[in-house]
């Protein structure tokens, strides 16, 4: 794949562009390999190069009448990256609209040197239905009447915009957003239809960015449960409940536990929408804290835990715990080398690599785990 944003040195966030497919894969797969050499790996799953990610985070910079949309430079100047070849086609299409309508509703870009300025990002989600959930990330409430003004203008233009918030971020800081949402459409969740299951994504939730690769990671989870033979599973770093409701099954009952309450009010909202049978139910806490405290002991544990893996708690309970199989699913594989250390009675049996960022050194890896 060729960018022609990366070939001409204004973006280069995509480290391994126009390294040949292939070549990125089998690079990733002998890093994760020599992570864990003495793992039987299967065959990894494989992108599309291109099109693939389905959410933007736009840096707004420019001016009222021209925003870019894409990254700053070196000296906080807006770099317009609004046709970025790894987007999916439906956000790209959507992100010129997008900056016209900032301009329409006289949103001044941030200006970061100077600390002034209102709109700080617009981040867009694609659902597999080609629904849009819009967020525009603000300094503050003062622009909220003039994007309100405006706003059935832009759902004139773009019908499939299904869910639009502010988020208000007044702190100068290079965080994404703020801790407020102002939802601004009746609708709040943007479904996404992933054939076995619909699941229901709020605007701060957290959801894979590769939509086909996430699908194969979940349906690889419940391979393996299904496997064990899993009349009880815990979904732990549940989120909007992609594992939990995957596992969902006649005979099992699955807990999902997640510290973000809106993701929980989406996984139950999924779980009353969905089929599947059996009991399934969501926890609003800290993972570690619940598992903790909780006296049980499932057949089957899931964890999905940030980059900085499940830390030396949640891998100690596990180990001592006696359950029986653990499904890993972990985007650094250095924490969960370091994990794995922790959990000597839990062995690897099984490794497989999801290829969730192409054109990019990261990687999501999935691990079943037997208890020898």
């Amino acid at each position: 794949m060729r960018c022609p944003y990366f070939d001409a040195g204004r973006c280069r966030s995509c480290t391994l562009m126009g390294e040949p497919y292939a070549t990125q894969l089998a690079g990733k797969q002998r890093r994760c390999e020599a992570a864990l050499p003495d793992v039987p790996w299967l065959a990894p799953v494989p992108s599309a190069e291109g099109g693939f990610r389905n959410k933007a985070k736009m840096v707004v910079g420019g001016t009222v009448a021209v925003p870019t949309l894409g990254i700053l430079d070196d000296s906080g100047r807006g770099v317009d990256l609004r046709h970025c070849g790894i987007l999916q086609p439906g956000i790209r299409a959507a992100l010129p609209t997008l900056a016209a309508f900032a301009t329409l509703a006289r949103l001044e870009p941030y200006d970061v040197p100077r600390r002034r300025g209102e709109l700080k990002h617009v981040l867009v989600t694609e659902s597999p239905d080609g629904e849009l959930l819009v967020r525009f990330v603000l300094r503050s409430e003062g622009p909220l009447a003039r994007v309100r003004e405006h706003l059935p203008a832009l759902l004139a233009t773009l019908p499939h915009v299904r869910v639009v918030s502010a988020n208000i971020h007044p702190e100068h800081k290079a965080v994404l957003e703020g801790a407020r949402e102002v939802l601004l459409t009746e609708t709040a969740t943007l479904p996404l239809d992933l054939g076995d299951v619909v699941l229901q994504l709020p605007p701060r939730s957290f959801f894979q960015t590769n939509t086909a690769i996430a699908a194969a990671l979940y349906r690889q989870a419940r391979e393996w449960v299904d496997e064990a033979g899993a009349r009880s599973v815990w979904d732990l770093y549940c989120g909007v409940g992609g594992f939990a409701l995957h596992c969902r099954a006649p005979g099992r009952e699955v807990v999902g536990v997640e510290a973000a309450a809106d993701a929980v009010a989406a996984a139950r909202l999924a779980a009353d929408g969905g089929t599947g049978g059996g009991e399934v139910a969501f926890v609003a806490a800290d993972a570690t804290t619940w598992a903790l405290g909780s006296g049980g002991r499932p057949d089957v544990v899931i964890v999905n835990p940030p980059r900085r893996g499940i830390g030396p708690e949640l891998a100690e309970w596990l180990e001592c715990s006696g359950v029986a199989t653990v499904v890993y699913s972990s985007c650094n594989v250095d924490t969960l080398v370091r994990d794995l250390t922790a959990m000597p009675s839990l062995r690897p049996v099984r490794a497989r690599l999801f290829d969730m960022f192409p054109q990019t050194t990261h990687h999501e890896v999935m691990v079943l785990l037997r208890r020898a």
